[in-house]
């Protein structure tokens, strides 16, 4: 295949849309890896989910959801003959763009092979490795950025050993 020279990730916007993420998520983590169907589609009602189309053909999906602790990032999915051009680097810069300005926690179980891909993004790994759905995965967390133009400050209280 030739190389893409165009890559877009956009929010879903229509049934049709959401029905091509759905398409690639299902090949990737169901088809490829084997992931039970149940799992792969859990929360989707309640998530933002983008698309990414390579020179006009759908080629990776992902996903957002509010939880209890922050924000979640999932199925970063890119279908096989589109790895390796950027496509899944593009999709996590439109998600980490599209979350609220207040966003604080923002967290992913990232597969082993991907871990490097986030980090670049400023996740670090917290936490042991684990098996989710068959993969080994690490939790990883977006470390917090300063307020722009700003300088980060930190206070330590040293004991006095008293």
């Amino acid at each position: 295949m030739p190389e893409p020279s165009k890559i877009e990730v956009h929010q879903v916007s229509d049934p049709i849309e959401l029905e091509k993420a759905f398409g690639i998520r299902h090949e990737v983590f169901v088809v490829e890896q084997g992931c039970p169907p149940e799992l792969e589609i859990e929360f989707d009602d309640e998530a933002t989910h983008f698309l990414a189309t390579v020179n006009g053909e759908p080629g990776g999906a992902c996903r957002w959801r509010k939880t209890d602790k922050g924000y979640k990032l999932e199925r970063f999915a890119v279908l096989k003959k589109f790895r390796g051009f950027g496509v899944g680097q593009e999709m996590i810069g439109a998600v980490l763009a599209s979350l609220p300005a207040d966003a604080e926690y923002i967290y992913l179980h990232a597969q082993l092979d991907a871990v490097t891909l986030y980090e670049r993004f400023g996740f670090e790994k917290t936490g042991p490795e684990f098996e989710e759905a068959g993969i080994r995965h690490y939790k990883m967390v977006k470390s917090p950025q300063p307020p722009e133009g700003g300088v980060e400050v930190m206070i330590f209280k040293l004991s006095d050993g008293k």
